[in-house]
């Protein structure tokens, strides 16, 4: 506190100085200023000074305070070090970047000979494809030779002596006859080809008494019938042509049996002839009755039970269109599916059985138990009351109005006109069929006009009666076109009608329609579905169908195409081989000389659609058991069915005796140029394919820059000139 106060005072001690002590403060701030002034001046400038005065000889000539290279500032002994790692680390960044360079060089180098294996790889692979494709196709011709050792062909068992003019016996019976002992197989083999002679009518007395349209219509189906031949000692069948003849002229039954008798070929008993018999307006003539036919075998449409020989004598209907083609445009729809009324008759009964009987029952005694004598008068009351009750429109006539046709005893007489009956059955739903009495009476002229009629119209028929025998039975399900109902069961015919549905109705008259036009609509098609009916009994395949000649565009090849992935990759599903060689052409089917064995009862016919129309040759209506076909290398034949596949499966729906079989591709097109450039590239590698082709249905011609691609196997581009008419009436 002293020193304090006196310090404050001015003076120090008692008597101090107090400016002294001022004054050397002041010197002494003043001089530690100057101190830090010159070292924090004067001391950078000596350093630096210093430093750019260090120098080498050589460089003792440079002047001062000049900026210094990075070398001359590394000769600086605390730098150095620096100098040296940056100087390393820059050595090994060079070196590492060669060597990445040649990493990369390198790297390529071995991309180049991977591309190559890869490439060595897929040439390996295709060519291993080919060794594989060579030895399959070597090893299925190896098969095919190996298949071709068949057993020597010989001819069937002869039935008859060597000698024809040997009088062999007769069965003893007429009704015995059938084709295993009354049919010679030895001259039909199945090689044959089925030739038919046909006898010409007009050096035989009975030819000048045939009507005349029947006739010219027969002999025209006959020069256009394709297994007809001109060669009598060849032949399988011999046909003898007759017809309707008029009452004033009709032989008696012993000329007649005397002039078949003295027929060339027809060697003391007939056998291996056929008598075609076709009525074309009376349903009355049946003349053959009486006469001797032997083991010839008979086609008409009246057969009495006494008379008809089942397997053996063949049922046709009448020869309504003789000289002239149906006027299809006349034909009704198919649709609206329900008509007017939902039946309709019209006929008159001259002669009924219980006429004939000397005791007729009453109709008390019938219910008991004993059968009816004849149930047409209970059919006659049965529909009157269904046409008086009015639910649904009918139409029954039990009296005609004119005078009715002639007939047999115990059957439905016709009435009117052709064009007024088929008037009333346009309109019907439903067409009964009431067959005759007389229960010996297999089938009548008059029955099967009638069911022609109703089939000609869409009418569906509806037949009273089981024991009739339809044309064809053997051959046709009718069940899938027809009503075949029980007498006994009229009562219920009217809820049996209305309970059929729409979809039922429309599948039977379409049924109905296809048979009548492949059956029964002209000449041509009688006469060749008796010949088909006939050679299907025997077991002969149909002949190969007639090659019918097309226009061929010229067209250009482009590109090869691509395989398609979805058939690259199969897995180990063997699709057969991708042919390498030229196509070929394909072997005889062995199996088209075992399809009607195996197949006769196979109906196709149940569904009728598009491909109906052309599943037969216009010479030979296809019987349901020949209507499977399937293409070929040499176009389209018959064969006894298969559902494809593949690998077996495949080969053995292709025919089952050739382990190579090829077939062909037909595509239609209409100026869709790119989907058929498309649908032609995912052909290629199709295993088994011989051709492809293409028909042109287009009036203009592809064009000529249009570049086809090459699929491996040829295409053929066929320009079909055809005259087509849209008939809206004939089609659904």
């Amino acid at each position: 506190m002293s020193g304090y106060t006196m310090l404050r005072n001015g003076g120090f001690g008692n008597g101090g100085q107090p400016w002294m002590l001022r004054w050397s403060s002041r010197i002494r701030l003043s001089w530690l200023s100057f101190t830090l002034f010159i070292i924090l001046v004067f001391f950078p400038l000596i350093a630096h000074y210093y430093l750019t005065t260090i120098d080498d000889d050589n460089n003792r000539s440079k002047p001062l305070f000049v900026p210094r290279t990075g070398n001359e500032l590394c000769e600086v002994k605390h730098v150095q070090d620096l100098c040296r790692i940056r100087e390393s680390v820059s050595e090994e960044l060079l070196q590492l970047e060669a060597k990445r360079q040649e990493l990369n060089s390198e790297i390529a180098k071995l991309n180049l000979k991977i591309e190559a294996c890869k490439k060595s790889i897929e040439n390996a692979k295709q060519d291993l494809l080919q060794l594989k494709n060579v030895i399959s196709q070597t090893e299925h011709s190896y098969k095919e030779l190996m298949a071709q050792n068949q057993p020597k062909l010989s001819l069937p068992i002869r039935l008859l002596p060597d000698k024809d003019d040997v009088n062999l016996p007769l069965p003893k019976s007429k009704r015995n006859c059938r084709l295993y002992n009354c049919f010679d197989y030895s001259r039909c083999p199945l090689t044959s080809g089925f030739p038919v002679y046909v006898y010409n009518g007009d050096q035989y007395p009975f030819g000048n008494l045939i009507d005349p349209l029947i006739k010219q219509a027969l002999e025209a189906s006959v020069r256009t019938n394709a297994y007809v031949t001109e060669n009598a000692n060849i032949a399988c069948i011999y046909v003898v042509l007759l017809g309707e003849m008029q009452e004033s002229l009709m032989p008696k039954p012993t000329d007649l049996e005397q002039q078949l008798h003295s027929l060339p070929y027809w060697r003391t008993d007939g056998h291996n002839h056929l008598i075609i018999n076709l009525s074309r307006k009376s349903e009355t003539q049946n003349y053959l009755y009486n006469v001797s036919t032997g083991r010839a075998m008979i086609a008409q449409s009246t057969f009495y039970d006494l008379q008809y020989r089942p397997g053996f004598d063949i049922i046709t209907t009448p020869l309504v269109h003789a000289m002239s083609e149906p006027n299809f445009l006349e034909i009704p729809t198919q649709v609206p599916v329900k008509r007017k009324y939902l039946f309709s008759f019209q006929g008159e009964k001259i002669e009924s059985l219980r006429s004939s009987l000397q005791e007729a029952r009453s109709f008390e005694e019938e219910i008991e138990g004993n059968a009816p004598a004849d149930y047409d008068d209970r059919i006659i009351t049965t529909l009157k009351a269904v046409q008086d009750s009015k639910l649904d429109f009918v139409m029954v006539e039990f009296t005609c109005k004119n005078q009715p046709k002639a007939s047999l005893p115990t059957e439905w007489a016709l009435c009117g006109g052709r064009e007024d009956r088929l008037e009333l059955l346009k309109q019907s739903t439903f067409a009964l069929l009431i067959t005759p009495g007389d229960s010996q009476l297999v089938i009548s002229a008059g029955s099967a006009m009638r069911l022609f009629e109703a089939l000609e119209v869409g009418a569906i028929p509806v037949i009273f009666g089981e024991q009739i025998q339809l044309p064809y039975h053997d051959m046709i399900r009718w069940n899938e076109a027809v009503l075949i109902i029980p007498k006994p069961r009229i009562t219920e015919v009217h809820f049996l009608l209305r309970s059929i549905s729409d979809n039922d109705l429309l599948a039977m008259r379409r049924q109905g329609r296809f048979l009548w036009e492949t059956y029964f609509s002209t000449s041509d098609t009688v006469f060749n579905t008796i010949l088909a009916t006939l050679r299907t009994r025997i077991q002969i395949p149909a002949a190969p169908i007639r090659e019918e000649p097309a226009v061929e565009i010229p067209h250009r090849s482009g590109k090869a195409a691509g395989t398609d992935p979805n058939m690259a990759d199969n897995g180990d599903l063997d699709l057969g081989p991708v042919e390498t060689e030229p196509p070929y052409a394909s072997p005889k089917y062995l199996r088209n000389f075992t399809l009607t064995a195996t197949d006769i009862y196979r109906n196709w016919n149940s569904a009728p659609g598009p491909f109906h129309l052309f599943p037969h040759t216009p010479f030979d209506p296809v019987l349901p058991s020949e209507a499977k076909f399937l293409g070929s290398g040499t176009g389209f034949r018959p064969i006894g069915g298969g559902a494809g596949g593949s690998g077996k499966e495949f080969q053995a729906a292709l025919g089952g005796n050739v382990p190579r079989e090829q077939f062909t591709v037909v595509m239609l097109t209409y100026e869709r140029e790119e989907v058929l450039m498309n649908s032609l590239e995912r052909l290629n590698g199709l295993p088994y394919l011989n051709k492809v082709v293409v028909v042109w249905n287009s009036p203009k011609l592809p064009s000529e820059d249009l570049l086809w691609p090459d699929i491996g196997v040829p295409i053929v581009v066929s320009y079909l000139k055809m005259h087509v008419f849209f008939c809206e009436k004939c089609f659904v």
